[in-house]
């Protein structure tokens, strides 16, 4: 029969223990990881819901500027095509010019014809 030294036992028992401790620190150590990770994922999360949030908030306060600016130039038009629709009494000097230009476009128009 062999009979051992009970140093190597010792030793034998010391490297089981050694590669235990190792085995249960790494299992800690990934556990960590994934907690660290699932926190930076929250976090992530968290920073693109309040992202969303002010864009959203940004978007709709541009939207608004835009809906009341187009409404005042809305407003203007209509107020011009209104101006617009009103007759306008021609003044004696603008009568005379008005002949005047009248007259040059159709002797334009009777030589164009002729010639």
């Amino acid at each position: 029969m062999i009979t051992a030294d009970p140093a190597v036992f010792d030793a034998v028992d010391a490297a089981i223990a050694s590669v235990l401790d190792a085995e249960h620190e790494a299992r800690d150590a990934v556990a960590q990881a994934g907690e660290t990770a699932a926190a930076m994922t929250e976090d992530a999360r968290a920073a693109s819901r309040a992202l969303a949030t002010r864009t959203e908030r940004r978007i709709r306060s541009i939207r608004a500027a835009f809906e009341a600016r187009t409404a005042a130039d809305v407003a203007a038009l209509d107020a011009a095509a209104t101006d617009a629709g009103v007759p306008h009494e021609l003044a004696p000097d603008e009568r005379a010019r008005l002949d005047a230009a009248v007259a040059i476009l159709a002797a334009d128009l009777t030589r164009a014809e002729t010639a």
